[in-house]
């Protein structure tokens, strides 16, 4: 008689094991996120004696790293963003919203890197259509290999016995293993693949780069463990009607997460945006009111950006209150320390705050100019354009301190601008000439005086 298949219900969400369907996942309170899914008997091996010449660990010290250990992929912004290139050995999870530039970025490190054997393995489409697109994108690469195949255990085996320089995965949730009777995509796929790719390419000291897809929540797809077992995730960020593109890193275990990537998208690929205060800056339209520029820190580079604020009289009996690119909850608590400390009435206008070029600001830096945007649009007074703000807002109507003012500073006088509104308690630090003016601000007040 046949032994009956043993099966259990996983949370697509976290990873939750249980042995009964439920309507809501009790470790992370989602709703209708369990996935039946067979279980793999394991194969273990018989026990192995250990003798005492047997070596299973070894002093720091003793351990060398010969060479160079890290690959240069020759695009400056994803070298900056993995922390100064690919390390040997390292599984690098690749994963965005379908068409913002995951594969197009793969073959652009192919081309980058013509003196490496890389393997580009593709489950989702055939080796005349990346023959195409490779084409299209102007990609010349002799040592280029291209490999349609989803079935992983014979792709590591072809991994172990050509033994290329660098791997590509496009996509992981296309790759299954034959012993697991489950659907490409599922859990226990997804996971037992990336498993088995992660142990190649630690024993043969060959980076892995892997594309993930994303869920309808923008989160990466699959178990919570696939994130774990890599060494890097990278996400790409941006609207499909911008052309803009921004790689971050959301895990580095060999470099810094604070850093970001900006590319343009265009015909021939993604091509990196070296200065990304002045493409974020142009075609801002001067002598209107409820902008706004102020400078954000992302890891080591400052940021120039423009706040747009717009404060209009409602239709509805509830005020609308719409925030892209900036905390929905950060602007309302602007907004309250306005009313409550200014008098500034918005509970009964509508309230609009938007970050240009697709830039996310989660730095506190940039309160105040969303504040002087905001306050700017109400009274219908354009700020002047040679102006940046950035300063922390306090609930008691204060303006706080922010990190590395002079960076930022300098970065605006660098682009042109001629005054600079910054926290007073930032002062101290800062040093003479910069050859900008410098205006300091305790309160908000102070601030909001400066509108004229």
């Amino acid at each position: 008689m046949a032994q009956k298949t043993k099966t259990a219900f996983v949370c697509t969400n976290c990873g939750y094991e249980s042995v009964k369907w439920a309507g809501k996942c009790p470790n992370c309170n989602e709703w209708n996120t369990f996935e039946e899914q067979v279980i793999v008997p394991v194969k273990t091996s018989s026990a192995v004696k250990l003798s005492s010449e047997s070596v299973l660990a070894q002093h720091l010290n003793e351990i060398t790293v010969s060479g160079e250990h890290r690959f240069k992929t020759h695009i400056g912004e994803l070298d900056r963003v993995l922390g100064g290139g690919v390390v040997k050995g390292s599984v690098v999870l690749l994963s965005g919203d379908p068409g913002i530039g995951k594969s197009t970025i793969l073959l652009q490190i192919c081309n980058a890197l013509p003196e490496l054997k890389i393997l580009y393995v593709s489950g989702e489409e055939s080796a005349v259509q990346i023959k195409l697109r490779a084409s299209r994108l102007g990609i010349k690469n002799d040592n280029l290999l291209i490999m349609a195949e989803t079935n992983t255990e014979i792709i590591c085996e072809y991994i172990r016995s050509s033994k290329p320089d660098i791997v590509m995965i496009d996509s992981i949730q296309t790759m299954n293993i034959s012993e697991i009777q489950t659907a490409s995509g599922s859990l226990a796929q997804v996971r037992e693949s990336t498993k088995m790719f992660l142990n190649v390419g630690k024993s043969l000291d060959i980076p892995v780069f892997i594309v993930g897809h994303v869920n309808k929540g923008g989160e990466i797809a699959g178990p919570k463990i696939l994130e774990h077992i890599v060494d890097t995730v990278l996400y790409f960020e941006g609207e499909k009607t911008q052309s803009y593109r921004i790689l971050r890193a959301t895990k580095n275990r060999f470099g810094s997460t604070n850093e970001i990537g900006v590319f343009e998208m265009n015909e021939t690929g993604l091509n990196e945006v070296e200065n990304p205060s002045a493409m974020l800056l142009s075609g801002r339209i001067k002598n209107v009111s409820g902008g706004c520029i102020t400078c954000v820190i992302e890891g080591s580079r400052p940021i120039l950006s423009e706040v747009q604020g717009l404060v209009t009289s409602t239709g509805f009996g509830n005020p609308r209150r719409m925030s892209t690119g900036f905390d929905y909850n950060r602007l309302n608590l602007i907004l309250a320390v306005l009313e409550k400390r200014e008098g500034l009435y918005f509970s009964n206008l509508d309230t609009y705050v938007n970050i240009v070029g697709g830039l996310r600001l989660d730095e506190p830096a940039a309160d105040l100019a969303v504040a002087m945007s905001l306050v700017s649009a109400l009274r219908d007074i354009p700020l002047d354009d040679e102006t940046i703000v950035f300063g922390e807002v306090g609930l008691s109507g204060e303006i706080r301190s922010v990190s590395r003012a002079q960076s930022r500073i300098i970065e605006a006088q660098r682009l042109g601008f001629k005054r600079c509104i910054v926290p007073k308690a930032n002062l101290k630090g800062l040093q003479a000439n910069l050859g900008i003016d410098i205006i300091g601000v305790k309160t908000l007040n102070q601030a909001i005086s400066l509108i004229k």
